[in-house]
């Protein structure tokens, strides 16, 4: 029994030591939105190769088909999201800042996106009577996340910090499905807020980048939120918008295609870099 607590309070120890004592080389990026963070177009061969190691991902949810745990560390080899989600604006960020960063410096990024929801499945107040009347694909999707997503990416940050990573920023892909809703920014806010709060951050080192919906010239069909996304800035200080112009984009109007996601994701890094 003796020897039992000490293993117990030697864990605890070294988990305390690695917060405590957090690894400045190791930059965390959480990553949330709908299903144009989740990943949509397919994963072509180039999309997994080249990867550094020092690009990694941390798995929120199990997928014993790709050898993955949940709260691990993996080289990130997509899918970023769950077990077969597609290419996702994350993939060439994490790229994008390693070709940036010094060659000691990891990148890692947790994903949690879950395809069709408005921002509202994100506030744990909300999420469960919201998901109630969804449709069974977008219940399909948030039951990986026990339909709290934000919980579990609350998770998975407090783990990763735990781990020695100093969260450097957010990144968000969401508003197709609160398109013309002028109270997403302040919805938006409330997230961000909730995030600084319970993971321990302070605003002015926490950037925000958002990015813009499938552009008109492109077909998007949500093209009209881009005007409200903008917005974000005025109130959140720390927030930047990226263009999604000249992004190619996906027949249904929806979705960037896997050139377009590329494309973005790199948009995401440099806005992270002239932070």
């Amino acid at each position: 029994m003796k020897r039992s607590i000490w293993i117990l309070l030697m864990v605890m120890a070294l988990g305390l030591s690695a917060k405590s004592h957090p690894d400045k080389n190791f930059h965390i990026y959480l990553c949330l939105g709908q299903s144009n963070m989740e990943g949509n177009a397919p994963i072509e061969e180039c999309d997994r190769l080249g990867i550094s190691p020092r690009q990694l991902m941390m798995s929120a949810v199990d997928c014993p088909e790709l050898g993955r745990e949940k709260g691990k560390w993996y080289t990130a080899v997509p899918p970023l999201a769950r077990c077969n989600t597609g290419l996702t604006p994350a993939d060439y960020f994490g790229r994008e800042m390693v070709k940036a960063m010094p060659e000691d410096v990891k990148i890692g990024v947790i994903n949690v996106a879950v395809g069709g929801c408005k921002i509202e499945l994100f506030d744990p107040a909300q999420c469960y009577d919201y998901m109630k009347n969804q449709p069974d694909w977008m219940k399909n999707f948030a039951s990986g996340y026990e339909n709290n997503p934000y919980k579990r990416m609350v998770e998975m940050a407090r783990k990763a910090q735990a781990d020695g990573g100093v969260i450097k920023g957010i990144l968000l892909h969401q508003g197709e499905s609160n398109t013309g809703d002028k109270e997403w920014p302040v919805k938006v806010k409330d997230l961000y807020e909730r995030l600084l709060a319970d993971l321990e951050l302070k605003a002015e080192d926490m950037p925000l980048v958002a990015g813009e919906m499938l552009s008109a010239e492109e077909g998007g069909q949500c093209a009209s939120m881009i005007d409200i996304v903008r917005t974000l800035p005025e109130v959140i200080p720390t927030a930047k918008v990226v263009s999604s112009a000249g992004c190619k984009g996906a027949p249904d109007g929806l979705h960037f295609t896997a050139e377009g996601y590329r494309e973005i994701g790199r948009r995401y890094a440099q806005a992270m870099l002239n932070n």
